[in-house]
């Protein structure tokens, strides 16, 4: 449950930058022509339309980000894959039994309303001043949390770590010294058939070999993400974000400790296709057995049938004020706090990561000791979290089994999700018709 809460709430950060934003200028906007099939995927369609709605979207989410462009027809078809690909996966959810309500569904919204300060009726309005329709954006973030409902169930739960891997594991951590480095990888995926004939092969190897040299050249990195990679985080210019190697998937992990910052690895095959690397930063962190720890207090007002969501933030506004204007944190959580840390003043003790939900995890990192947070939502209502202290210490083995165990998990998700994409993709009649207009 907790790698699915950290999933939506990245979701929701993502999501919620393209309601706040100004409408872009559509880079590939044309006069639109008359509707047809460009995909056709099992028993549904594709239509040329919703592929030109949802190029929109995308060269405005990347001319925010500062990416460069791809020619347009290169993302158009990189993105007509996509939504093959997304449209795969809503039917496999189907198949399967797996649907998001529209309780879930409005829960959802409403916390990303609220990571926009926003109350629900002025997320709409900038919604569709921003030219977004709410009865669709309501339906992608629908498909959003299928997704990664489908991906915990066919993926995530099948994941198994042993006890002698975790034991493996801690030793190459303590034959290290405990400290490790962490590597920002990202990669460029192009996917192979599960069944590609050696003449397949060889078209793809001939392809990746071009985007690899254009990416040795000095390329953007980002662009080529976007323009060429079959893998989910494409648009994300293929950064799989800052992790010690161990969290790494295998392939990348064996190469990415060779190369310097800025360089591109050569080309890597793997079951799934070739793979183009490059190392784009690297800095020093710790190890398995020490883990940064944060002691936090907070206020928090909970959500329910007597208290509005608009209500319980306005209470924590004032305490807010008053926290600021010099009132006693420990005193005001004493009186208006409604959990059990209440009677210590709303302190939380040493909180080690994972403790807590995501949300409040995410707002607590963000602050500095000494710093108070705005109103922040979690799932338990609105909480005001205060950090005291820092420090990076020794885990007890427990925890320290629990870190390996989430990291060698991390390590094998990214490999086995590209697995299964690409298993489901072959069993999938698709049939592609963007060339036939």
């Amino acid at each position: 449950m907790m790698m699915s809460l950290r999933r939506i709430a990245v979701l929701f950060i993502l999501l919620a930058g393209t309601a706040s934003a100004q409408t872009p200028e559509r880079a590939y906007s044309e006069p639109v022509p008359a509707d047809r099939i460009v995909a056709v995927v099992n028993d549904d369609v594709i239509t040329l339309n919703e592929l030109r709605k949802r190029l929109d979207e995308v060269a405005g989410q990347l001319q925010r980000q500062g990416t460069p462009l791809p020619p347009r027809d290169v993302l158009e078809s990189q993105m007509l894959d996509r939504m093959v690909m997304d449209k795969v996966q809503i039917q496999h959810a189907k198949e399967i039994g797996i649907h998001v309500d529209d309780a879930q569904l409005d829960q959802a919204i409403q916390r990303i309303a609220a990571n926009n300060n926003l109350s629900m009726l002025q997320f709409r309005m900038a919604l569709e001043r921003d030219g977004v329709p709410f009865a669709k954006f309501r339906e992608d973030i629908r498909d959003e949390m299928t997704i990664v409902r489908v991906r915990e169930r066919e993926v995530d739960s099948k994941i198994a770590v042993s006890e002698g891997e975790i034991d493996n594991y801690l030793k190459e951590e303590a034959n290290r010294g405990g400290a490790a480095e962490e590597y920002e990888v990202a990669h460029i995926l192009l996917r192979s058939p599960e069944s590609a004939s050696p003449e397949q092969i060889a078209e793809l190897r001939a392809k990746a070999e071009q985007v690899l040299d254009r990416a040795v050249q000095g390329e953007n990195f980002s662009q080529l993400a976007t323009a060429y990679s079959d893998a989910p985080d494409g648009l994300r210019g293929g950064s799989l974000g800052m992790r010690p190697l161990e969290r790494l998937p295998s392939i990348f992990a064996d190469v990415a400790a060779k190369l310097q910052v800025g360089e591109v690895a050569p080309l890597l095959r793997s079951p799934n296709g070739f793979h183009i690397v490059k190392l784009v930063d690297k800095r020093g962190g710790t190890g398995a057995s020490a883990v940064r720890q944060t002691r936090a207090r907070h206020i928090l007002i909970k959500v329910n049938e007597l208290v509005s969501d608009s209500e319980a933030r306005h209470k924590l506004e004032g305490l807010y004020d008053r926290i600021v204007h010099g009132s006693d944190f420990a005193e005001l959580a004493r009186l208006h706090s409604q959990d059990g840390s209440a009677t210590k003043g709303g302190d939380l003790g040493w909180l080690y990561p994972g403790d807590t939900v995501p949300e409040f995890e995410h707002a607590m990192d963000d602050l500095k000791p000494g710093e108070l947070s705005r109103p922040v939502k979690s799932p338990f209502g609105y909480h005001l979290i205060e950090v005291l202290e820092r420090r990076v210490q020794e885990a007890s083995s427990d925890r320290q089994r629990n870190a390996a165990r989430q990291a060698l998990r991390e390590r094998k998700l990214d490999e086995a999700y590209q697995d299964w994409l690409r298993q489901a993709r072959d069993r999938a009649y698709v049939e592609l018709k963007l060339d036939d207009g």
